[in-house]
């Protein structure tokens, strides 16, 4: 969480988005409201799950949301940027977008992922990813 406030604080993560409005706003974990998706074939409803946002800033056209992990971390799962991108999606009319955050010795990783399809959990997809060192 330290490197994640520190990113922030020295400007990373508005530089990576460019937005120069996006202010601290959420953090922690909250409980999903009702939805439904769909993965392949099958269909899954969800209520009342418990989500956590490691950090998530608002600006005046969107909500960041961002999933963060050590390097040593090897299990990520979509789920983590899934469920609170939809919980989110529920609770405000901005775009919503979810990154990954990732500290590695002096280096700062930042995925930015996308759903094509709001209720499609396996329609994920890459639209940007950078490095960073902050001197």
């Amino acid at each position: 969480m330290q490197h994640l406030d520190f990113a922030y604080a020295s400007s990373l993560i508005r530089s990576f988005m460019g937005d120069n409005t996006l202010v601290l706003t959420i953090r922690g974990r909250k409980y999903t409201p009702r939805f439904s998706f769909n993965v392949g074939r099958h269909s899954i409803e969800v209520k009342s799950v418990q989500t956590e946002v490691d950090a998530g800033y608002e600006g005046k056209g969107q909500v960041v949301l961002v999933e963060a992990k050590p390097a040593s971390a090897n299990n990520t799962i979509i789920r983590q940027l899934y469920y609170p991108f939809r919980q989110w999606q529920a609770h405000t009319k901005k775009k919503v977008v979810t990154l990954f955050f990732q500290k590695e010795g002096n280096m700062y990783s930042i995925w930015h992922f996308q759903f094509r399809e709001v209720n499609n959990y396996n329609s994920i997809e890459l639209v940007e990813s950078r490095k960073f060192k902050i001197s």
